[in-house]
């Protein structure tokens, strides 16, 4: 079961990545109505480009390659020898998750527009925890 539940984070993340994270008015940095993972990274490599290559690792990269050696590993193709560093990417994309709370927080602390979180933010939000889930699954297997 797990291998497939992993399996159906490969096609999850990259809905999560498209979905609304959260609708918001009269932020500075989006001029946007709804901001998701990918509206927010085309936004951040206009105007920061460091910013925006750590969070396209952490939101992108980091979770999907996980996933991806969580399948390895399931399959049998890949050492039970990279466990570790699996492990640190699963935290990793966790501080994308972090870093959308803050600036949910942020904004909505300064009193800047209005902002309400969307489906996306939970989808997202929950690819995470799962993958984390299935990671800590597949270490206690070992």
């Amino acid at each position: 079961m797990p291998k497939l539940i992993n399996l159906a984070l490969l096609i999850a993340f990259p809905i999560a990545w498209f979905a609304p994270l959260m609708r918001a008015g009269l932020l500075p940095l989006f001029g946007l109505s709804e901001i998701s993972v990918i509206s927010g990274l085309q936004s951040l490599w206009k105007s920061d480009v460091a910013l925006a290559l750590m969070v396209t690792f952490f939101a992108l990269f980091a979770p999907y390659v996980k996933t991806l050696g969580l399948a390895l590993l399931h399959f049998g193709l890949l050492s039970a020898r990279v466990k570790p560093a699996l492990s640190l990417l699963s935290k990793l994309a966790m501080a994308d998750i972090f870093l959308i709370a803050v600036y949910i927080t942020v904004a909505k602390g300064i009193g800047v527009g209005r902002i309400e979180t969307a489906w996306g933010l939970y989808l997202f939000t929950g690819c995470i925890l799962v993958q984390l889930f299935l990671g800590l699954l597949s270490n206690n297997r070992s």
